[in-house]
């Protein structure tokens, strides 16, 4: 049985995949009091791995689907650390994005806002959060977005 904020995803034509297995030696995420910390995710979706560098070979809005993606696959985490029960989910506490960027780039956090803006549109005051959007030089496997996060449960 799915809950409000997984049916509120039905809504919005957005379907949770299972959480990803890490790429290296960390774990997905970790618990600590009513706190969850998700180790970043990258812009990957069903179809695969979202490469690009902003600035480049990708436009904003391009930059802003991946980042929506790397929302999803960061909701997707949260569900797993509250035992499949999404609505556990208390508060979107802090975002922390990465943008694959040229040296000249500047526009980091409209590409970010893809991910702000679908977390806002989900889940509303719940999901106002604290930000970081940063440029990178690359990301891992060439991706186009990384975002890490911190999530209140209940």
């Amino acid at each position: 049985m799915s809950g409000n904020i997984e049916s509120k995803l039905a809504e919005m034509g957005v379907t949770l995949p299972e959480a990803p297995a890490p790429a290296a030696n960390y774990v997905p995420f970790v618990i600590s009091g009513d706190l969850v910390f998700v180790s970043g995710q990258i812009s990957k979706d069903e179809s695969g791995l979202i490469l690009g560098k902003l600035g480049d070979n990708m436009s904003i809005e391009e930059g802003q689907a991946a980042a929506k993606v790397c929302a999803i696959n960061l909701l997707a985490q949260v569900k797993a650390a509250c035992g499949g029960d999404l609505d556990r989910l208390a508060k979107v506490v802090k975002l922390g994005g990465f943008v694959n960027a040229t040296q000249d780039f500047a526009d980091h956090p409209s590409v970010i806002n893809g991910a702000s803006d679908f977390i806002g549109e989900l889940l509303g005051e719940t999901g106002a959060h604290a930000r970081a959007a940063v440029g990178c030089a690359s990301l891992p496997l060439g991706v186009a977005v990384e975002i890490e996060g911190i999530f209140q449960i209940r």
